[in-house]
């Protein structure tokens, strides 16, 4: 393997597969980084064996293709370091990755390419393409539901379910629900149910930058791939079974209002600040056309604050969880939303005014 290529091309691939790689790792390889050079083509790859991130370059002035693994952190760091116009020059010489600029000169050591962990082409059962836009939107809006460390396989993760016409997401902690629906075609004529890991669905909102460019999602029994013009993510699946999130849905409650999504989210978090992580459990009070938060602490501290709603219901004094309440808001981007319950012991159902496909569900909390 021998190359020349401009730092800055390089830097970018580098940083962007690098944000994969763990640190402590029991296997020494998946601290390293795939390279291989077929033609003028670099092709980058890192994996945590769960998730595999690969992103391609071109080069000049090839002089072997080949394949190894190095550490990723060195060749970051390495690439980082060199003056912002400098041109790298990487020859593999035996088991050792050499790396020039000007007057710098780099050894690394490496491990063999067949002891990094491939993904496996497996059959794809579902095949669509929605515009990174939409993509980041439906994940903005879902993923922060997911739980981070339940005993629940199925929870750490969101739930990906695709038709003929349609992509949903679906996320939920057992106290809150995200869902989001797109309007999409696809390849695919039976429903089709996959559970994307917690740490896949957070990596691949971060990669999407532009919301023109398209994103090419495939997947079946045991793998999700989205391609973008700048990488491909390929993620194993949650080998669980997703619970009937339809059935904890409200529908038809006797008691809605109507608000500012912007005043109600402004009202919660100032409610916030007399909590602590460990309790935040404010009181919601509506009356007609009034929305009362109200905050209290073990410290004697309090707060309460009133907003203008639209609301004919009966009386209910309701806890929830303040801090679901503000990922709710903050989610929705239309200026109107709606809250509809039945009583004080029933979740709420959120949701914009101009519905575009995202509901939410917040069950109350004892006050």
């Amino acid at each position: 393997m021998q190359f020349k290529i401009a730092r800055d091309a390089l830097l970018k691939p580098l940083q962007l597969v690098s944000a994969v790689v763990e640190r402590r790792s029991t296997l020494p390889v998946l601290s390293n980084l795939l390279l291989e050079l077929q033609g003028s083509r670099l092709l980058l790859t890192s994996s945590n064996q769960e998730l595999e991130l690969s992103a391609a370059v071109d080069v000049s002035d090839v002089g072997a293709e080949g394949r190894i693994t190095a550490s990723a952190r060195k060749l970051s760091d390495i690439c980082r370091s060199l003056p912002e116009e400098a041109e790298i020059q990487l020859s593999l010489e035996g088991a050792q990755l050499r790396i020039k600029s000007g007057r710098s000169n780099f050894t690394l050591a490496t491990l063999p390419a067949e002891d990094f962990p491939k993904s496996d082409n497996e059959i794809d059962t579902i095949a669509l393409t929605v515009t990174q836009g939409q993509l980041a939107e439906l994940l903005a809006s879902t993923s922060f539901a997911m739980a981070a460390k339940d005993f629940r396989p199925y929870l750490n993760g969101m739930l990906i379910e695709v038709d003929s016409s349609s992509l949903r997401a679906v996320a939920t902690d057992g106290h809150r629900l995200a869902l989001h629906s797109l309007q999409v075609e696809s390849k695919t004529e039976e429903k089709q149910r996959l559970i994307l890991p917690r740490r896949s669905a957070l990596e691949m909102a971060r990669l999407l930058q532009d919301d023109e460019e398209p994103v090419t999602l495939t997947g079946g029994a045991n793998h999700f791939r989205a391609q973008m013009n700048s990488c491909t993510l390929v993620s194993k699946l949650v080998n669980s079974r997703y619970a009937d999130y339809e059935r904890v849905i409200p529908r038809n409650g006797a008691n809605a209002l109507v608000g500012n999504c912007a005043e109600l989210r402004h009202a919660c978090q100032r409610a916030a600040i007399l909590f602590s992580e460990k309790y935040q459990i404010a009181s919601f009070h509506l009356r007609s056309d009034e929305f009362k938060v109200v905050a209290r602490n073990p410290d004697q501290e309090f707060s309460e604050e009133s907003v203008s709603v639209d609301y004919k219901g009966e009386p209910i004094e309701i806890g929830f969880n303040v801090s679901y309440l503000i990922d709710v808001f903050s989610a929705i981007r239309t200026e109107k939303v709606r809250m509809e319950l039945t009583d004080a012991n029933s979740a709420v159902l959120i949701e914009p005014v101009e519905n575009y496909g995202a509901s939410f569900v917040v069950s109350p909390s004892r006050l």
